[in-house]
Parts: structure tokens; sequence; C-alpha cells
């Protein structure tokens, strides 16, 4: 773990003095659908607060990250996920003078396309449409926004400036080929630089992102039992703070000594991406955000040090967390639930509500697929339980 250490610049910057390389909302390049601009919003505050009165927004209260929901209530949700993002790349976009309303929008629209249960949720509908060109949560994602929300009577979709939907959709970079259709889609209507990288507010969202779920992984992963304080003593990353924790305090109980080891690998590993961050600003000296696109890499970044600490910790969670025996039987059946419930209303699209079998098109068609793959997508883990039951007569305990 990098060693403590000054910033290279102020701690914090003042909300008027953003960098001459911040997206600002005055050069925002606008939204699709010209409308009047708010006398009291920002543009990317406006996005915000769109994002967040959203219908797939309030379903994230109700979409697991690790766990199915039946595990507690305690454990993470797509919800507190974004909600932690975001308050972690507000506070990075601060200290780097950056637009921390774009940074929060970004965040809170990150998770927006997920599917129920998870990655396995996901896997298993990639696998169930993979005739129609399979599913990505990404552009599943920017398809939300900008067209299966109904909140507006002129248009489609949230109808968000082009920052965020840049942000929503390369936030981890650059998009290599076969770029998934919703996306070459949108990119034809209006085109959102595929090849480029976004901007920082953006790329400080995708490793905010990455702070969170270590941390509440590791949360989670103690509450639920799947590892002990003894085998996090040992892991990489976590191990000397963990070690440090018990050396100044003996045994605590253990919220408080998760609060204490979360609080220190938070803490650790934004100041390592503040730094390496600042190092980099300062060998490059972008002018402005345009030039942030056209570099051939990442602006924002950890050190190559805490990189590899990072990785070696994501490798410890994958195997004694991701791959438990009791996660896995569970995303085992959640899978075959995904499965289940897609071939069966492709077959049958009256099962659908009544809106959504509307706009299908013949059983089994791809249209009609198109419409399945959506509809599932958008499912809650508690709300794709009860469709289940409804369609097979039976309960799947998960």
């Amino acid at each position: 773990m990098r060693p403590a250490g000054r910033l290279l610049g102020p701690l914090f910057s003042p909300p008027d003095a953003r960098a001459p390389y911040a997206t600002t909302p005055e050069n925002s390049r606008g939204r699709l659908y010209r409308e009047p601009e708010s006398a009291t919003r920002t543009c990317y505050q406006r996005d915000r607060d769109r994002i967040i009165h959203s219908a797939a927004f309030r379903r994230l209260k109700h979409k697991t990250q690790v766990f199915v929901q039946h595990e507690g209530d305690y454990y993470r949700t797509r919800m507190t996920h974004s909600l932690e993002v975001a308050q972690i790349a507000r506070s990075a976009a601060r200290v780097l003078a950056l637009d921390e309303d774009l940074a929060e929008a970004v965040s809170l629209a990150h998770d927006l396309g997920h599917t129920p249960f998870g990655h396995a949720g996901e896997e298993a509908l990639a696998a169930a449409a993979s005739a129609i060109g399979g599913f990505d949560h990404n552009a599943h994602g920017l398809r939300l926004v900008t067209k299966l929300e109904h909140r507006y009577a002129a248009f489609d979709g949230l109808n968000l400036t082009w920052e965020t939907l840049e942000g929503l959709v390369k936030h981890n970079g650059p998009l290599k080929p076969p770029v998934p259709a919703p996306i070459a889609g949108f990119d034809l209507r209006w085109s959102l630089e595929l090849s480029t990288w976004p901007g920082l507010e953006a790329q400080i969202a995708a490793l905010a992102d990455d702070i969170a779920y270590l941390n509440h992984d590791i949360d989670d992963g103690l509450r639920a039992g799947l590892f002990g304080v003894g085998d996090l003593c040992e892991a990489p990353l976590a191990g000397p703070p963990a070690r440090a924790i018990r050396e100044a305090h003996g045994e605590l109980e253990t919220g408080r000594f998760i609060g204490e080891l979360v609080r220190t690998l938070i803490g650790a590993l934004v100041e390592d991406l503040l730094l390496e961050t600042q190092r980099r600003l300062a060998e490059a000296k972008p002018p402005g955000v345009e030039t942030v696109r056209a570099l051939g890499g990442a602006l924002a970044a950890f050190s190559p040090e805490m990189e590899l600490e990072a990785a070696a910790l994501k490798r410890f969670l994958f195997v004694r967390m991701y791959r438990h025996e009791r996660v896995m039987a569970s995303m085992n059946r959640a899978k075959q639930l995904i499965g289940e419930l897609f071939a069966a209303l492709s077959r049958d699209p009256s099962l659908l509500p009544r809106d959504w079998a509307a706009v299908c098109g013949a059983p089994g068609d791809a249209a009609t697929q198109g419409v399945v793959r959506d509809y599932i997508a958008g499912m809650t883990d508690n709300y794709a339980l009860q469709e289940y039951g409804r369609i097979f007569h039976k309960q799947l305990t998960l």
C-alpha cells in the first residue's frame, strides 16, 4: 500500500474554481431533444435528479449485488452500492476541481442496466438471448435512459446530456468492436465518440465503483460468515490495516472492526487515486476536456503498486466469496430461473403484462425475444421470483 503523502494540489477547491480540464455545464453538448434548461440547477444537477426520480433507479433497491434478497436486509443492493459510488466520486471530483454533479450523475446511472440476481442474472440473460445479440448491462442502461423510461410526454427516456450518456457508456474506457447493438444504434443517431476516453468525471466514477465494491464486499462477506477476521489479516491489501486494528484495539465486535477496516481502506484507495491522478495531470497538462478525451489512456488511475494490490484482493474475494458454495448454489438456481422465464415468455408473450405483450411480434421471433429481454432485465429479485411462481405455479427457493 502506498504510504500516506501530501496531495500535489490543494486539498479542497472552491466550487467556482474548476480546473481547465473539468467538464463544465457551460460547455455541455446539450441534450438530444432541445428543452429549456432549469433556472436553478445546472444541466448535470438536473441529470442527477432525473436519474434519482427514474423508475429504473427505484428498482435498484431490490436488485442484489452478490447475495439474493432472502439472505437478509443488511446486504448491499444495487441502490446502496450506487449511492456509495456517488459519495466517493463526488468527494474525489471536489479535490480535483472537477464537476461534482456530473461525477455523481454518472455514478448513480452506472448500474441502472443490471438484471436481477447480480452477475449471475446477467450471464443467464446473455445466454438466453444469444440469438438476438445477448445482453450487456451498459447497453441496457443506455436503452433505459434513452428509450424505456416513459416519464415525459415529448420524448422517450430521460433526455440526459451528452456528457452523462458518454459517462454511462464509456466510464470504463473506449469501446472496442463488437459494440453492443443498442449502443451502436444510438451512436448513429448521436455520436458518443466511442473510440475516445470519457471526461475525468466519468473516469473517477469508474474507479469509485472499484473502491466501493471492494470494501462493501469485505463488509458483506464478513457479516455473512464467508470468511473471518483472521482470513482478512492474511489477505492482500486488507491484511496490514486489519492486523493494525487488532493490535490497537484487540478483539472488536464485528461491526466496529468492519467500520475501522473499511474507512481505512477507502481512505488509502482514495488518496492513492488522487495522488496518481494528480501526478498524471501534472505530466500531461491537458488544457481542456477535449484533450482528456483525445489522450491514448486514462488520466484517472491508481498507482501501479495499488493496482497490483487491489487486483490481488479481488482474487481473494473471488475465491472466498463469489465462488463460495453458498453463493454459487443460489446463483445457479437464479440462472435457472432467468433461463426458464425467458423461454416461457418468448414462447407465449400473452403471459407478459398487456402493455409489454402489445409491442411483441410473433411467438419466439426476434422482436418478441427483445421485448422479453427488456422485461426480465427490469425485474427486481423479488419480482422475478414472483413471476416465476405465477407462470410455473411453483416456487423456486434460492
